[in-house]
């Protein structure tokens, strides 16, 4: 269920991720990247004004892409993105992956990006980049007034080491063992230049992943010169294109109609999802953008609960706020008609078992097993990008439509609705309450994540107890630690709770303790030798994490506990400077730290 969603929001989020990318107009973080030219990945869209880069030097961070433009797009063609029917009229490439440039002074003449910047057709010729299919044209100045730099990077004979994603076991003899790239190659027919070709110092040889999917197989210990490139030329990432909206500027959370005529609607539709009869529902009916496919057609959902597939051009934008807030994977709320969702809602799910079936279809679908959660309190875990919930309830998780849950209280812990003036502690009883399988640890980490010691305690008495037990992938600290039960901490650092397990995306108790903004966790934490330099698998450290989130208290416990404010790798450059009310102020500049007062 939860597999259906994922890959209907990875999809759309595949474009743009992957783009290798070199330092824009805007940029002012530094070296980070390792240097002007230097090129990394797009991994991931963190909302729509924000972009996570993995840098080939192994560095990652978040930089601008709205308002402010940190990046530009040196090759595009890893993401997949294709311009059917065209040709490049030197190498004879086809379709053109990437961007495509088109000369204005000649009739029907393209280029590649490889032989645009390989001065191929002639320099004085004006040429248009065209970075999407049937995006928008820009034209540009001829090349030979232009200025040419080179990039550095993962290419030809660079000396790399495994990367963040490597998976690949001991091919290359070992962690730390070196090789050097001989090709930059395809990982697959859709994903050009995607891929490196290394020769392992141990004589093994093999493909690795630099750009699909936005994976880094590998880093750079001893980077090589790559291609020359127009820089001013090259598109700027936000700008247009390889974001998140889809053609006709169309975006996810518009309001659009089907106003033409049955018969040129079902003509268009020809190739594009095709017609039936229940199409009808749609014609004059304003319906909701949540998502756009690989071939860029619009899935578009009705009041009904149905989703349809359309040809862009069928559609109508109609001007009226968007039903939908944050348009990314991991947006923080969603407004359904009146009622806006958030992450860590308490939601309870449709009681009627005929009725929540339908809501479901194209949403997660329904499954047999979900019958136990019909009428039970759960909670939000995350919003997808077509603004499906995934919901922890009866101890496991669904996807669920926005229409098959109703809100009973919000993430601040206000009540929203309760047919029987039920009370906030009453409901969270409920949440964890719902499924009782008799594993102690599951009772544990539920009894530390809601703060009671008392259970605790009779947890840890049982034999069977285990201080450091997993259960829905958190142990018993880490979930006290996130919701600042310091009693419960306390109790279970006494029985030698572990601060260094890790929970599957490498989150540490630290990690929790900046997720939720407690300090006094992180206070006690560090008592207890907690690790707050620790990384986890995205390699952010607590530090990193609580600058995301802008806890400034926690950044300041933490800047005051002595950890390594230097780790530049997500989001340390949003740490610029802050101020503190008792006249402190933390100024992070590159890998220098220092304080001042000021009036």
């Amino acid at each position: 269920m939860d597999n259906s969603s994922a890959i209907r929001c990875n999809r759309f989020m595949m474009e743009g991720v992957g783009a290798r990318v070199i330092r824009g107009p805007d940029w002012k973080w530094g070296k980070q990247d390792g240097g002007d030219g230097h090129v990394g990945t797009v991994r991931n869209f963190e909302s729509p004004e924000e972009v996570v880069v993995m840098w080939d030097n192994g560095t990652a961070a978040n930089y601008r892409c709205s308002v402010a433009f940190d990046l530009r797009i040196l090759d595009s063609a890893p993401t997949g993105v294709k311009h059917e029917g065209a040709m490049c009229d030197s190498c004879k490439q086809q379709p053109i992956y990437g961007i495509r440039w088109k000369c204005i002074d000649c009739r029907n003449y393209d280029l590649c990006s490889m032989c645009y910047h390989g001065e191929k057709h002639v320099l004085r010729h004006r040429f248009a980049r065209i970075t999407t299919p049937g995006g928008e044209r820009a034209i540009l100045d001829p090349r030979r007034k232009c200025k040419k730099i080179t990039v550095r990077g993962i290419f030809p004979g660079a000396r790399v080491v495994r990367g963040i994603d490597w998976q690949w076991e001991d091919q290359d003899g070992g962690n730390a063992r070196r090789g050097k790239v001989n090709e930059v190659q395809d990982w697959s027919a859709g994903s050009p230049r995607s891929a490196a070709y290394v020769v392992w110092d141990n004589g093994a040889k093999n493909l690795y992943r630099v750009g699909f999917e936005g994976m880094a197989d590998l880093k750079v210990i001893s980077d090589a010169k790559g291609p020359t490139v127009y820089r001013d030329h090259l598109p700027v990432l936000g700008e247009q294109g390889l974001t998140r909206g889809g053609p006709c500027n169309l975006q996810v959370g518009d309001q659009v109609s089907v106003d033409l005529e049955l018969e040129i609607v079902q003509s268009l539709q020809q190739g594009h999802g095709g017609w039936t009869e229940g199409m009808f529902e749609c014609l004059n009916t304003t319906g909701s953008v949540v998502g756009i496919d690989e071939d860029h057609d619009i899935v578009v959902l009705y009041p009904s609960g149905n989703r349809w597939t359309f040809n862009p051009a069928v559609l109508t934008k109609v001007p009226v706020a968007s039903t939908s807030g944050l348009s990314d994977t991991n947006s923080d709320n969603f407004q359904a008609g009146q009622q806006t969702y958030a992450v860590g809602d308490l939601v309870q799910i449709c009681s009627d078992p005929e009725r929540i079936k339908i809501l479901q279809r194209g949403h997660g679908e329904w499954a047999d097993a979900m019958a136990p959660t019909l009428g039970k309190i759960g909670c939000v875990l995350q919003i997808y990008q077509d603004n499906d919930l995934k919901v922890d309830v009866c101890g496991t998780s669904w996807t669920y439509s926005p229409l098959s849950v109703t809100k009973v209280a919000s993430a601040d812990g206000s009540i929203t609705t309760s047919s029987n003036g039920e009370r906030l502690s009453d409901l969270l009883k409920k949440l964890f309450e719902t499924h009782i399988t008799g594993d102690v640890n599951e009772e544990l980490v539920k009894a530390a994540a809601i703060g009671d010691i008392q259970k605790c305690e009779e947890c840890l008495k049982r034999t069977d107890a285990d201080v450091n037990g997993v259960f829905g992938g958190y142990t018993a600290l880490q979930a006290a630690s996130q919701n600042g039960h310091l009693k419960v901490i306390k109790l279970l650092l006494h029985h030698k709770a572990d601060v260094e397990v890790e929970d599957k995306d490498g989150d540490r108790a630290v990690h929790h303790a900046a997720f939720g903004d407690e300090t006094g966790v992180m206070a006690l934490l560090a008592s207890a030798g907690a690790d707050l330099n620790a990384r986890n698998k995205r390699r952010q450290t607590a530090l990193h994490v609580a600058v995301n989130k802008g806890h400034v208290n926690v950044v300041k416990t933490l800047l005051e506990l002595g950890c390594h404010p230097s780790l530049q790798v997500i989001n340390i450059h949003l740490l610029n400077m802050y101020a503190f009310t008792d006249g402190t102020k933390y100024v992070l500049c590159g890998c220098e730290m220092r304080t001042e007062v000021f009036n």
